[in-house]
């Protein structure tokens, strides 16, 4: 059995549908009545105007018709009813009623009625006709069939109808015709190139131009805009205009205090001047550069952007032409519509400052006048063509090295880097990198002659004068671009002997700047390590110890642990290791002054060793017998332990790079930590690089209110480090092997493009080879370090030594 709530449920549904039918009722029943205005079907309307092709009619049934044209006009203007006038014939009824008006006709009619507008009403019934043709041609489909069906000539015979009688107050009547027939060319011809040549073809051209005397602004709006129509993409239509003698009241409706005019008339001049040098020669010939520039500071945003875009044009005329437009006034114009907040006036200012930004002159006047931080900004518009633009411009400005500290002051240079891949069209991306390239080239030279030289020089003294600024922001971008630009010969000069890094430096610690600001600042730095590794000089990278350079033994390794000739054991872990004094002596310091001063292991036979394991212990006198060693990874960190408290610095040197070659994100801070604690400053400098390298992904484990001081306490303490090596000359900054591969992708041309994005490194540093040690890994956590005293034990304890030895001079060795 069915529920109360199912029968409910069908009722509603067949409710719905009775509903839905007599919907769908109504709808068939208008469509056969067929559509309506006030009343009135639109066949029925037709049937008038039909009525009015016969050949002899009384004044008011001209009445009837302009009333029944009117109202058809009134229902075109909705675009819903366009297919639905056009299916009931209107084309085939309007323009033989169009063409039936002839002046023959007229003068049939010797006591025409006039209407209420001052206008016989066979002008107003031509006005309406011509205002429905025009809406008709909204739709391109109906064009052609309109051009046709003869229409045409009819609109043509309009436009020559009109009569110039007065200048100084419209003409009443006609004006509404010739404009209405002017705007339906207009919309006939849009973007219908063939309607455009029967235009010209039917000599629809002259009377248009002459429509642009006409006192009536509406009519010299719809004679500019028919024009500008037809002059676009169409050589012998601009021809036609231009013999016609257009461009002097052209030019001179440019003044005209009717924004609609001067907006059509700048557009008929663009159309005409695009793609056609001689007439873009003739049209400043005629005097037209100056009204353009006035536009500029029009009240008419429209005229504003046709005119913007009108100089751009122009400014490809010749060099002389890019000069006076600056010269005349443009620039300050324009620099004003990039910040205005129509994207169109800033797309189009964008573009002519980047035609005029081709002359030498014009760019640093362009800079000067404060162009050069809203082009900036457009770089970081969604918008692809103002990008695109300000990009074209930014490259123009570039080429004069005396907008070089302006450039570099504003930031332009971690700008196009910031910018260059979020670009969303290639052409973009392209002419960044570009503009990155042409500031590298205006600091080193491709074609090194004596004026190029002496102008890279004067840029590079710029720069580097940037870095007395009181202003930080100045003295960090100039750091940063320096980094980036500079010549590599010059770098050691501008950041080491001259201190310059140290603005880089104090950047990477400063807790209040900006994150961006700090990887902008890492990967300025690691750019700039690895181009100073390849103009270091290389040095050995096992150093001398102090007072051994006369006293270098190794025994070699068949001597390692071997009783022969031996003359001293050590206990390891119960064990007995056998020596050699003269190889001990020649090691280290602190061997030397075991076995030749004060202590009593200086007679003893056997020494105990009590906080080494067996495997360490025995590493360290393979590389005491033999000078080299394979630091292996699970020993790197007791070995550098041991090589600290021995003051083997070879021997540390080694274990710094294996341990080096193993950091990753989650050991880097630990494994700085255990540097310091054993005076491991490359193994401390090698972190620090690290992060550098890996900046973005280091600093987002620590990015927390907790862990963010440790952070940058951690960052205070490496960065010593870094500086020592560099004001020390130590040579490599990175370890061997990657200071040679520095060096030779610097010989290659390899160091222009930089070194590795913060955080995009290349990995982590590169496995020292078989002389140095180390290999790659997923990474070696230090082990727990050991105690002040070392562990020593009575009788064989040696953690003392590292107290009584004066480690000094060891600070240049790192």
């Amino acid at each position: 059995m069915r529920s109360d709530s199912d029968s409910c449920d069908v009722a509603s549904v067949k409710s719905l549908k009775r509903n839905l039918e007599d919907i769908f009722e109504e709808v068939a029943s208008k469509k056969r009545a067929g559509i309506m205005y006030q009343g009135q079907p639109v066949a029925q309307l037709l049937d008038t105007l039909r009525s009015g092709l016969s050949t002899s009619y009384a004044a008011p049934d001209k009445a009837a018709l302009r009333k029944a044209a009117h109202s058809l006009a009134e229902l075109c203007k909705q675009d819903e009813y366009i297919d639905d006038v056009v299916a009931e014939g209107a084309i085939e009824v309007v323009v033989p009623l169009l063409n039936a008006g002839g002046s023959a006709a007229k003068q049939e009619q010797h006591d025409e009625a006039v209407g209420t507008s001052g206008a016989t009403l066979q002008e107003e019934l031509d006005k309406e006709l011509c205002f429905i043709l025009g809406l008709l041609a909204v739709k391109p489909e109906y064009q052609t069939r309109i051009a046709q069906s003869g229409a045409l000539s009819g609109l043509v015979r309009l436009l020559k109808e009109h009569k110039l009688t007065t200048i100084t107050k419209p003409q009443p009547g006609s004006g509404g015709v010739a404009r209405r027939a002017a705007d339906a060319i207009t919309n006939l011809a849009h973007e219908n190139v063939d309607i455009k040549n029967m235009v010209r073809e039917q000599d629809g051209i002259p009377p248009l131009v002459g429509l642009l005397e006409a006192m009536d602004v509406k009519v010299q709006r719809a004679a500019c805009g028919a024009l500008r129509t037809l002059a676009f993409k169409n050589e012998q239509n601009k021809n036609v205009i231009v013999e016609q003698g257009a461009l002097p009241t052209l030019i001179q409706l440019l003044r005209s205090e009717d924004s609609g005019v001067h907006y059509e008339a700048v557009g008929v001049i663009g159309n005409l001047v695009h793609s056609s040098q001689h007439v873009k020669l003739r049209v400043l010939e005629e005097g037209a550069l100056q009204p353009v520039i006035n536009l500029l500071n029009s009240d008419c945003p429209d005229s504003q952007r046709e005119s913007a875009l009108l100089l751009g044009q122009f400014a490809t005329a010749d060099p002389d032409t890019k000069a006076k437009i600056v010269q005349r006034g443009a620039v300050p114009a324009l620099v004003r519509m990039l910040a205005m907040p129509d994207v169109s006036l800033k797309e189009m200012a964008a573009f002519a400052l980047g035609r005029l930004a081709q002359n030498v002159d014009n760019q640093a006047g362009i800079v000067q006048l404060g162009g050069l931080p809203p082009l900036l900004e457009l770089l970081e518009s969604k918008h692809y063509n103002l990008q695109h633009n300000a990009a074209f411009a930014l490259y123009g400005l570039a080429e004069n090295e005396d907008n070089i500290p302006d450039l570099i002051r504003e930031g332009a240079l971690q700008r196009l880097e910031d910018c260059k891949e979020k670009l969303q069209v290639q052409a973009s991306k392209d002419c960044v990198q570009k503009t990155i390239n042409r500031l590298e080239q205006k600091l080193k030279p491709d074609n090194p002659t004596a004026p190029n030289l002496a102008a890279a020089k004067r840029a590079l003294q710029s720069m580097v004068f940037l870095l007395r600024s009181s202003t930080k922001a100045v003295q960090q971008r100039a750091a940063m671009s320096l980094a980036r630009l500079a010549p590599e010969e010059q770098l050691k000069s501008i950041f080491v002997d001259k201190r310059g890094i140290d603005v880089l430096l104090d950047m990477l610690m400063d807790p209040a700047v900006s994150h961006r600001s700090h990887r902008e600042a890492a990967a300025a730095l690691l750019q700039l390590t690895k181009k100073l590794d390849a103009h270091l000089p290389v040095v050995d990278q096992l150093p001398q110890q102090p007072g051994r350079a006369e006293r270098s033994v190794y025994l070699g390794s068949e001597y390692v642990n071997n009783p022969t000739l031996a003359d001293i054991t050590f206990n390891v872990e119960g064990r007995r290791f056998y020596a050699h004094r003269i190889a001990l002596l020649a090691s280290s310091e602190a061997f030397r002054a075991m076995f030749s001063g004060g202590y009593r292991e200086k007679d003893a036979d056997s020494v105990d060793i009590p906080n080494i394991s067996w495997a360490v212990f025995e590493a360290m006198m393979r590389f005491v017998y033999t000078g080299q060693l394979d630091v292996t990874p699970d020993i790197a960190f007791e070995l550098l332990q041991a090589s600290d408290q021995y003051l083997l610095e070879g021997l540390k040197r080694l274990c710094e790079n294996a341990i080096a070659g193993s950091l990753t994100l989650e050991n880097v801070m630990s494994t700085f930590e255990y540097s310091e604690q054993f005076s491991a400053p490359q193994l401390g400098r090698r972190c620090l690089l690290f992060v550098l390298e890996h900046y973005d992904e280091v600093f987002k484990l620590f990015d927390n209110a907790k862990d963010r001081p440790f952070y940058f306490d951690c960052l205070r303490r490496m960065v010593p480090c870094l500086k020592d090596s560099l004001y020390c000359g130590a040579g490599p900054i990175w370890d061997s092997a990657t200071a040679a591969a520095n060096a030779a992708a610097a010989a290659a041309g390899g160091s222009a493009g930089g070194g590795a994005g913060a955080g995009g490194g290349a990995g982590a540093p590169a496995a020292p080879n078989a002389s140095g040690g180390g290999a790659a890994g997923d990474g070696v956590a230090p082990p727990a370090p050991a105690g002040p005293g070392g562990g020593g034990a009575a009788g064989g304890g040696l953690a003392p030594l590292r107290v009584n030895v004066d480690r000094g001079a060891r600070g240049g060795q790192h």
